[in-house]
């Protein structure tokens, strides 16, 4: 189950360096063809990373062979040095894959970037190029897992998926488990696929897919800078698709991903399901289920095991969404504490002493339903994100 299931990858994690503990830090992985399709959906914030920059460029030319990715530093707000420092890897892995792989044959603008980890600071190239060279070195068709243990950050375990469809794999690595919200946040994502399609099918597929999985993960209401979701096209199934099938196959990865995203999040001890139905349009459902996954009080009562309803009534009604208050319902782990806006059944029916918890939230008003997956807020994220950079 990762990015080399798919025919036609090959991928690589090592250690450069970049991460004070040692461990790995530089992934590669490389398309051999036939076909190098791409499509790439990126972060909605205005402050972009080099790589960020960099890589939604590349994508605009329709050809990616390789993706080149770092943790140990996310070389944002690092000015016109950091993406020089971005133009430099690419060249470089470019180069030397070239060197090596006569087949090959590629420039910079074939290769993408991606980064991830402390804001702020360039990343030492003397110790992330000869990584890169390593990374070529080690190159493999079982080099996925690999790949995505080296571009943890605060994750405590690599994520991968695997999406069969009838005769062609879609495959993918991502990584991330905080500064988790729209926009994709501070995560990582290479999908792979050895299907035949060109970039305006696999836009397609890879932005109908983000939409309702990666899109409706909010941690902990931060965006980043260096978000990256890329989906790559080798054609070697031989097996051209419709793009529905695709789509569906691209939807059913990025689920997956986005739920052990979730599940890793920083600190929590509760993966939370926000159920919105009864929405008069989708926009406005998503709209309720990400202000409550956001608000701080509903958070921290269910780290302390509170299904404290007043909360999520009181969240709903900061929204622009279309309801009236005394007709909204609110279950909580299927116990209806809340109906018409009123008390209902006995909170303490509620069991919340497990980890997952379902929040269904009925606006009456219109027929449309969306979900938001977030966590709790406890003391151990409080902990982790009080000294990152220290």
């Amino acid at each position: 189950m990762s990015v080399t299931t798919p025919r036609g990858f090959r991928a690589a994690g090592v250690a450069a360096g970049l991460k004070t503990s040692g461990g790995a830090d530089v992934a590669l992985v490389v398309n051999d063809g036939p076909d190098a399709g791409v499509a790439g959906v990126f972060t909605t914030n205005r402050v972009k990373a080099a790589p960020v920059l960099w890589t939604q460029q590349v994508v605009q030319g329709g050809v990616v062979r390789a993706v080149v990715l770092n943790s140990g530093g996310a070389n944002a707000c690092t000015g016109p040095a950091g993406f020089q420092d971005t133009h430099a890897t690419a060249e470089h892995t470019a180069a030397a894959l070239t060197s090596v792989s006569p087949r090959l044959i590629l420039g910079a603008g074939e290769v993408a970037v991606c980064s991830t980890g402390l804001i702020g600071e360039r990343l030492p190239m003397p110790k992330l190029l000869p990584g890169v060279r390593s990374a070529i070195r080690g190159l493999s068709r079982n080099g996925g897992p690999a790949a995505a243990e080296a571009i943890m950050t605060t994750d405590t375990r690599p994520k991968t998926t695997v999406a069969r469809g009838s005769g062609w794999t879609v495959g993918g690595m991502a990584k991330g488990a905080g500064m988790l919200a729209p926009g994709m946040a501070t995560m990582l994502c290479v999908l792979t696929t050895d299907a035949v399609a060109g970039p305006a099918t696999l836009d397609e597929a890879l932005r109908a897919a983000t939409r309702v999985s990666f899109d409706r993960v909010d941690s902990d209401g931060c965006m980043s800078t260096n978000d990256t979701v890329l989906l790559l096209a080798s054609g070697a199934s031989g097996i051209e698709p419709t793009p529905a099938e695709l789509a569906a196959a691209v939807t059913a990865a990025c689920h997956d991903l986005a739920q052990q995203l979730v599940a890793d999040a920083e600190g929590a001890t509760k993966q939370i399901a926000i159920d919105v139905v009864g929405a008069a349009d989708e926009d406005e459902a998503v709209e309720v289920g990400r202000t409550v996954a956001r608000n701080n009080l509903v958070k921290t009562a269910l780290f302390g095991n509170d299904p404290n309803w007043g909360r999520i009534l009181a969240a709903v009604g900061t929204t622009a969404a279309a309801f009236e208050p005394d007709e909204v319902d609110v279950a909580v782990n299927g116990v209806w504490v809340c109906r018409g806006g009123a008390a209902a059944e006995d909170r303490s029916k509620v069991d919340l002493t497990g980890r997952d918890v379902t929040i269904r939230i009925d606006l009456h008003a219109g027929t449309s339903a969306a979900t938001i997956w977030t966590n709790d807020l406890s003391h151990a994220y409080v902990h982790e994100n009080s000294a990152y950079s220290t």
